[in-house]
């Protein structure tokens, strides 16, 4: 890591390259999110070599950000490694320290409760923050949708497609019932197409509505 964040402090240089130089935090945000999906691709198609190439991508992002934090003297490298790893110590008691569990769903709550512990020890300010406030505005509107779904509780109505295409058997389970899902989403993108709506623009849109978010605001947002 050392050899890669020198490579980025001398690529920001006076004399290094003009276009690193003139990145910042927020220009950055696209590439982080195009070099994550990359990496998730690369994880998806199984390939090795072009995991530990995309995954590189990713780590070149953390450099990134690290050594312009480090030029604005906000943060360097070492604070992000250094809360990365007390969260992790800090979210495996179970592990290393004397919380027992019994399998993984409990490690789940166990981590959800500290979190929300973490969140109340910061102050008013992070405890004013919504459930739905904690779900990135950068993810995709699927992805998105999801979380808030999770996190909010949401119940869809079923009159948007017919109750033929939203059928789903509460028998099928795994790939079952993902197949079906998959075909449900697939009709919806086709009615989409067939309207002339984009549906990624349309289901951010809902998500928002569904929060209280509007149109106006949700751009302000980025």
């Amino acid at each position: 890591m050392k050899t890669l964040l020198d490579i980025m402090r001398t690529l920001r240089a006076p004399d290094g390259c003009p276009w690193d130089q003139k990145q910042t935090h927020a220009s950055l945000r696209p590439y982080l999110l195009e070099e994550a999906a990359e990496a998730v691709d690369a994880i998806t198609s199984n390939d090795p070599d072009a995991m530990a190439d995309e995954l590189g991508d990713v780590l070149l992002q953390v450099a990134f950000h690290a050594v312009i934090g480090e030029e604005e003297g906000r943060f360097s490298y070492r604070d992000i490694e250094t809360a990365i790893v007390d969260k992790l110590v800090r979210r495996h008691p179970h592990v290393f320290g004397e919380t027992e569990v019994a399998d993984a769903d409990e490690v789940v709550a166990n981590w959800q409760a500290i979190k929300a512990a973490e969140r109340s020890s910061q102050g008013s300010s992070q405890q004013d923050v919504s459930p739905a406030e904690r779900v990135s505005r950068s993810l995709p509107a699927l992805l998105r949708a999801y979380e808030l779904s999770e996190k909010l509780g949401w119940t869809s109505s079923a009159s948007a497609l017919s109750a033929k295409t939203l059928e789903v058997d509460v028998a099928d389970t795994g790939g079952d019932a993902r197949k079906r899902i998959g075909e449900m989403l697939l009709a919806v993108v086709d009615e989409a197409r067939r309207l002339g709506v984009n549906p990624e623009i349309a289901l951010r849109e809902a998500a928002d509505v569904r929060v209280g978010l509007s149109a106006v605001g949700a751009d302000e947002r980025g």
